[in-house]
């Protein structure tokens, strides 16, 4: 990986200038977003995440994107309003990115290349082809709430499919297992 994961440049939802170095030390739940998704939910199982462990250190960093069959039109300022309005998001929030495809965030080139398959990954690739969607390259996000968790040195350690919730025992294992490192 040419850049750390904490030197790429990313924006904050309203546009300031950023990247994750602040976060140096948390442990990180990445995960792209998207308002008009059917697993739009999620954030609500995110936040709550998000406040029960964010004292032990962890941070949920939502990226909205709109890769997958237009889930996320808005713009930051209307996805912020959405997000607040519709599921009282207090975790942090970026501005929209690509996460997938030619024009991928360098992000998301990084999270990707670090860990290219994702666990439960499977089914819900199954489920997309019911809907007449084919998925592609494996390595590649997969759907909108696709999750990669990095350690407290900023290392992505695990990979989970979008429809693993946040409350899936999984990835809340996985979560517990880093903070308690």
């Amino acid at each position: 990986m040419s850049t750390p994961i904490y030197d790429i440049p990313v924006n904050t939802i309203d546009g300031v200038p950023a990247n994750l170095a602040q976060y140096r030390g948390k442990v990180l739940l990445v995960v792209n977003v998207a308002s008009k998704c059917g697993l739009t939910p999620q954030y609500t199982g995110l936040e709550s995440l998000y406040q029960d462990k964010r004292a032990a250190g962890l941070e949920v960093l939502g990226f909205p994107a709109n890769n997958f069959k237009g889930q996320e039109p808005g713009s930051d300022e209307e996805i912020k309003s959405f997000c607040s309005t519709s599921y009282d998001v207090h975790f942090p929030l970026f501005s929209k990115i690509s996460v997938t495809g030619e024009d991928k965030h360098p992000l998301y080139a990084a999270l990707t290349e670090a860990q290219p398959s994702a666990i439960g990954d499977g089914p819900f690739r199954e489920r997309l082809k019911g809907y007449g969607i084919e998925s592609g390259d494996p390595v590649e996000v997969l759907w909108n709430f696709e999750k990669f968790l990095l350690n407290r040195n900023g290392d992505v350690v695990a990979r989970f499919a979008p429809d693993v919730a946040a409350d899936d025992p999984r990835l809340v294992a996985a979560i517990d297992a880093e903070l308690a490192k």
